[in-house]
């Protein structure tokens, strides 16, 4: 038979949990110096006054007591939740707020089940649940500032598009403007040929440098190295214009290539292959 008052009993045990938080019945037995019978009929007794709470979670079969004021120390015994509802939990814990409808269907059991730590609230028609360490008038802000957030990053997103287009922009334009234009002539039609035969050669026009009606002279670029394109809109090259091509490169100091309709007659390649071997044109007088 308890010879001790019993208001002070209950006294102490809430100054027990004042003191030392939330903790289970075999605890405040120890402290008490109580069987574990009596110390449960007094700490019903002080749930039902108000005077301290109980938790649902169960650690094997008790559950936990703890005051309002210590309330916060709870979140510790949540690492105690089997795997579901622990994984939960530390959900809850670290987003503040959970959204019912967005939860998969496993976490939406789990979540009910940890009703110490998550508790539910209605916004806007829809069920939310709120850690229990935060109030429900976060939530609100919480979700101004992932608004305030979502716009930045939108922002962020069409000025990083507004960059891309406009370095695309400023590469054509660079890329326009170190490519020639060639002007539309009578004949441009021959003009594009010659471009494409360049571009299919990857060989770089560098400066237009004559259009006339039936030729095109340009400085090009062929595996790094200069050299003068003499383009001529005819069938048959004759001596006549291997002359020219070969006074214009010497003007400019570089070697030339010579494109035309069609390939070069026998008789031409015979005379630059002539050409190549002669070293010197002597007189006997």
């Amino acid at each position: 038979m308890i010879s001790k008052d019993p208001i002070e009993i209950k006294e102490k045990i809430v100054q027990i949990l004042t003191n030392k938080g939330p903790l289970l019945p075999v605890y405040i037995s120890k402290e008490m110096g109580l069987e574990s019978i009596f110390t449960s009929a007094f700490l019903s007794e002080l749930v039902s006054e108000k005077k301290i709470r109980v938790s649902n979670m169960r650690i094997g079969s008790s559950p936990i007591y703890f005051t309002e004021e210590k309330i916060h120390e709870l979140e510790k015994f949540g690492l105690y939740l089997k795997s579901k509802e622990k994984e939960t939990f530390l959900l809850i814990k670290e987003k503040k707020f959970l959204e019912d409808e967005k939860l998969e269907p496993a976490m939406r059991v789990a979540i009910r089940e940890i009703k110490d730590f998550a508790v539910p609230f209605e916004q806007n028609e829809k069920l939310i649940w709120r850690y229990f360490l935060t109030q429900e008038s976060e939530f609100k802000e919480q979700k101004a500032k992932t608004k305030e957030a979502q716009k930045e990053e939108i922002k962020e997103v069409k000025l990083e598009e507004i960059r891309i287009k406009e370095g695309q922009h400023k590469k054509e334009k660079q890329k326009r403007e170190k490519t020639p234009k060639i002007q539309k002539t009578k004949n441009n039609k021959f003009f594009e040929k010659v471009k494409e035969f360049l571009s299919n050669k990857n060989i770089e026009i560098k400066t237009i440098e004559n259009i006339g009606t039936k030729e095109l002279i340009a400085r090009i670029k062929e595996n790094n190295e200069e050299k003068l394109l003499i383009c001529f809109d005819k069938k048959k090259l004759s001596e006549n214009d291997l002359i020219k091509a070969n006074k214009k490169a010497n003007e400019l100091g570089l070697r030339y290539i010579l494109l035309s309709l069609k390939e070069p007659s026998k008789k031409m390649m015979d005379y630059i292959d002539a050409l190549k071997n002669l070293e010197e044109i002597k007189s006997l007088k």
